[in-house]
């Protein structure tokens, strides 16, 4: 690496790392601010509010690591256009693409520890933060479906009436095996209740009927109860709000092949979560193309105005990338292709802006 890559990226890292950590520092203190009321109603101790904040931290600074991208670069590329650097860079002989060579290499950089941050870091301190904010900012959680039907393997079926999510008791459960049109067995309780010290289901005033050629068998049981070990669990009748930010990648992929074997009807939503973080990463290599074209010409505006274009397009890109995924859980028969359009429209704009915008 010459002497300019390092000039360049020692530039670029540094101050995206120092305008990263201004801004995540005045997010954390506006978030305190705003729920210094709730800490102090519920007797919050000192020590989970500062574990709180660094969980939290991460999490916002992934957020907004996009904008701090294209910021960093309009501010470093435009800093060196005005002291006429760049001039003095391309006169000396070095081409435009070899400029933009340090740029890159700062940008997967930054990409690839957003990756991994995105994919195992951040969803561990999520478990903390969802959990911490369900606790002591959200209303007290009862799962409220009625005649809840999912499977628990590829050819068992479970029915549950309702679930009492305060004391984990499943009330009318049923649980049947069926192979093609013929149903093999079928067992049915009253009520359903976990045990926390075995971790297993106890059912309670429960029958088993199994369907054989040459009759039925049946069984009935009305006071001795019996333990199921079936792929339920109290969490899938828990507060799954933010759930999918609390799964690192390996998790959410187990999550969703379960998902998919029960039968699930809100697959969609981790299946674009797994796809946006593949997606999010890309976002700071085009950003970075995209700034250092915009800002490689010394200009009347000066370096303010410069930035605050790159507000402005960087802002434009997140509400694409909101109005995508948003559109992805909703309407997308395509929800891959619907989470990558903002990286697609960007990316098409920074070819055209590198053939048309003058140098």
């Amino acid at each position: 690496m010459r002497i300019l890559d390092r000039y360049i990226l020692i530039k670029f890292l540094t101050t995206f790392l120092f305008v990263l950590g201004i801004l995540v520092a005045i997010v954390l203190i506006i978030t305190f601010s705003e729920r210094n009321e709730s800490f102090i109603k519920n007797e919050v101790p000192p020590k989970l509010i500062a574990e709180y904040f660094l969980a939290y931290a991460p999490y916002i600074a992934n957020l907004i690591t996009p904008i701090i991208v294209f910021i960093a670069t309009v501010f470093v590329t435009s800093k060196l256009a005005s002291h006429t650097e760049i001039i003095a860079i391309l006169s000396g002989g070095v081409s435009y693409p070899r400029m933009l060579r340090p740029f890159l290499i700062g940008s997967v950089i930054i990409a690839v520890v957003s990756f991994a941050f995105t994919g195992w870091i951040i969803p561990e301190a999520n478990k903390f933060r969802v959990e911490f904010e369900q606790k002591f900012f959200d209303n007290e959680f009862n799962f409220s479906q009625r005649d809840v039907h999912f499977k628990v393997s590829p050819s068992t079926y479970a029915y549950i009436a309702s679930y009492d999510s305060r004391r984990d008791i499943a009330y009318r459960f049923t649980l049947e095996e069926v192979k093609g049109t013929e149903v093999l067995w079928k067992f049915a309780a009253r009520q359903l209740k976990w045990d926390t010290l075995e971790n297993v289901w106890v059912a309670s005033n429960w029958n088993l009927r199994e369907f054989q050629e040459m009759g039925e068998k049946y069984l009935y049981s009305p006071n001795k109860d019996t333990t199921l070990g079936i792929n339920m669990r109290p969490s899938d009748f828990g507060n799954l709000n933010s759930f999918e930010q609390t799964l690192t990648l390996n998790e959410l992929n187990d999550h969703i092949a379960d998902l998919q074997m029960k039968g699930a009807d809100n697959i969609p939503i981790y299946i674009i979560e797994k796809y946006v973080r593949y997606m999010s990463p890309f976002s700071a290599i085009i950003l970075t193309f995209i700034g250092v074209i915009l800002s490689s010409r010394k200009t009347r505006g000066g370096v303010g105005f410069q930035i605050a274009l790159g507000f402005m397009i960087a802002f434009i890109y997140i509400i694409l990338f909101i109005a995508a995924k948003s559109n992805a859980e909703t309407t997308s028969n395509s929800p891959l292709l619907a989470v990558w359009v903002p990286n697609i429209i960007f990316t098409a704009l920074g070819v055209l802006l590198y053939r048309f915008v003058p140098k």
